[in-house]
């Protein structure tokens, strides 16, 4: 019985070896390495070929910081977000009509979102500009009176043209962010006795800004942009600015570039703002938030040295 015992208890307890560790070599591509030299090849001849054009670089830093320029800068920061303003505040309203069971309110907001979008900014900026042929007066009974051609100002044209433009396109940003609130949401505010005005305060809105921010910060940046055509009615804003002293200083072509150094530098800043927004108002709708730029930076230095490939 011993023995038998002794027999059975030997080197088969032994524990056995694990499995063999897996070496995980990553695929490489090839295609990637050629695009990048290719992609690099092209952006070195763009820059030689504005090395070796006939334009005085060095005239872009003289004037960068001109008080002419800054204040076209300033010009331009106001004009957006007042423009903005009157676009988010109209846009809306126009949704809110839009979406109403009145339809005489529906109506209206229909035919201005297609009568804006419609029609070109830059046309509905002369129109507003030379009113005056319509409207020889302005009267606001005894509150106002002056002539069209002293009330409708280049600021006054450049702030409702851009303004009333806008509202258009907010409206249908707005009225998708509505739309994407369930209705259930609606019933039950009702069902415990609130108005539809505060309903859409204090339940619709909020929950629909998360889809409301992403393209306004898009309708921001275009704005910033949209505001050179203010040129054409004597606003002096930043294209206006620099394309005045490119006819004094001789420089014509180095101010543009001049003033788009500085509209670059400007959507930066505002894209920036527009990311931690977004990140903010998705605190509800992700488990986990994007990285921050700073945090990306952070993951990527810590990931050098590590090996590559893993264990399976």
């Amino acid at each position: 019985m011993t023995s038998d015992i002794d027999k059975t208890t030997g080197p088969a307890d032994t524990p056995s070896a694990g499995p063999e560790t897996i070496k995980a070599i990553p695929v490489r591509h090839y295609g990637r390495y050629v695009s990048a030299v290719v992609a690099l090849a092209l952006l070195g001849g763009i820059v030689y070929a504005f090395s070796q054009g006939k334009i005085e670089w060095d005239s872009i830093p003289d004037y960068f910081f001109d008080d002419r320029i800054l204040s076209g800068v300033g010009k331009t920061l106001l004009l957006t977000v007042l423009a903005m303003a009157i676009g988010i505040v109209g846009g809306v309203m126009l949704a809110v009509m839009r979406l109403s069971k009145n339809p005489v309110t529906s109506s209206i907001a229909w035919f201005y979102i297609w009568f804006f979008r419609g029609t070109p900014v830059l046309v509905q900026l002369i129109v507003w500009f030379n009113l005056g042929l319509v409207f020889e007066y302005i009267n606001l009974g005894p509150f106002y009176r002056d002539e069209w051609s002293d009330f409708m100002t280049p600021f006054l044209t450049a702030l409702l043209g851009l303004g009333l433009n806008e509202a258009a396109y907010m409206a249908e940003i707005c009225r998708a962010g509505l739309l994407s609130v369930d209705e259930g949401q609606t019933e039950a505010s009702h069902a415990l006795g609130m108005s539809h005005a505060k309903t859409l305060r204090r339940i619709v809105i909020p929950q629909a800004m998360r889809v409301i921010v992403p393209p306004t910060g898009n309708e921001v940046i275009n704005m910033l942009k949209t505001t050179s055509l203010v040129s054409v009615v004597q606003y002096p804003e930043l294209l206006r600015a620099a394309q005045d002293i490119g006819q004094t200083s001789g420089a014509p072509a180095e101010m543009l570039f001049l003033a788009a150094a500085w509209y670059l530098l400007m959507t930066s800043v505002f894209s920036v703002g527009q990311y931690y927004l977004e990140r903010h108002y998705a605190r509800g709708s992700t488990r986990q938030l994007p990285p921050t730029p700073m945090q990306k930076v952070k993951a990527n230095l810590l990931s050098i040295g590590r090996p590559k490939g893993g264990q399976a």
